[in-house]
């Protein structure tokens, strides 16, 4: 059946059909099955990730119709997300490197390092900015990449996540980017930044443990955050303002656990943030705000044991 394939565009077509046929569950960087099927193609090929629609009716080689349809079979029955296939996520107009050490970059924190955080932080001048929880790095990177009179700090817990950030960091030359093993803000005592971006685990057990197998090959760690997925938010809401300028904010994310938060802190002024294809459970938060509610989110978050 598959000798009917000769093009490009054939081996795309017939990879997004089999997707679907299959029940993949698809949002590592991609969420849908023909661009996923187009990302394993071209990365076959050895083709870039833009490359022009007009080379679509371009022939294949027997050869390289057999690497193509490896890798899709390889997505079909391992269903291991197509960036841990290819070793490779794009996030904020940059080519990461990614494997089962850290989750595969897909924030979408990613437009607002684009948009240079605007309006957001208006005229404020960052000399110094954190990344908390960088996992592969590609936050703390792309903020450096974008702002080279940024000193940046990217911040892990996991080991083999700063090895990651290490290897992503020499890719892309990220010489103003620093990156640094910590639980949170546990080793950054007296450090202090204009702006905090932090995309901590914020999926709730049950979801945790529901998840399709894609998420199976990314660390637990990276995922998990209590019944509430606020665990980590909350001690991030707390200690933000010992690591924040006076006038700083705090960006977090915290995805389908934003209705429980408001719930929780319904007094705390956040700022939601709408994005092209509308609000993804980002906040933005004054650093004078978090001082002001600190006495009620530090009970809340004093009241949780730790979830990691």
């Amino acid at each position: 059946m598959t000798d009917e394939l000769a093009t490009i565009i054939d081996l795309i077509r017939y990879g997004a059909s089999r997707f679907n046929a299959s029940g993949l569950t698809f949002g590592h960087s991609y969420d849908n099955a023909l661009d996923e099927a187009t990302q394993l193609t071209l990365h076959a090929l050895h083709l870039p990730h833009d490359l022009s629609p007009v080379y679509g009716n371009a022939r294949v080689t027997e050869a390289e119709k057999e690497e193509v349809l490896g890798l899709f079979l390889r997505r079909i029955e391992e269903r291991m997300p197509a960036a841990y296939l290819t070793g490779e996520a794009w996030f904020a107009g940059l080519s990461f490197k990614t494997d089962r050490r850290a989750l595969v970059p897909r924030s979408p924190i990613a437009e607002m390092i684009e948009n240079g955080f605007q309006p957001w932080l208006g005229d404020r001048e960052v000399m110094r900015a954190l990344d908390l929880c960088t996992g592969s790095g590609c936050i703390a990177i792309a903020m450096g990449h974008y702002h080279p009179d940024w000193h940046v700090d990217g911040v892990d817990i996991s080991d083999d996540a700063l090895a990651l950030a290490n290897e992503n960091k020499a890719r892309l030359h990220a010489d103003n980017v620093r990156l640094l093993k910590s639980d949170l803000f546990s080793g950054l005592q007296g450090e202090h930044y204009d702006l905090i971006v932090t995309n901590p685990p914020y999926v709730t057990n049950a979801e945790t443990d529901a998840l399709p197998k894609e998420y199976a090959y990314e660390p637990d760690l990276g995922l998990r955050a209590g019944d509430d997925g606020l665990d980590l938010a909350l001690q991030i809401l707390r200690d933000a303002p010992l690591h924040l300028d006076r006038e700083g904010l705090l960006i977090c994310e915290v995805g389908e656990s934003e209705k429980a938060l408001t719930q929780l802190l319904p007094e705390l002024p956040l700022a939601w943030v709408e994005f092209k294809v509308g609000q993804m459970g980002i906040f933005v938060a004054e650093c004078t705000d978090l001082v002001q509610h600190n006495a009620r989110i530090r009970e809340l978050a004093d009241a949780r044991r730790p979830s990691r």
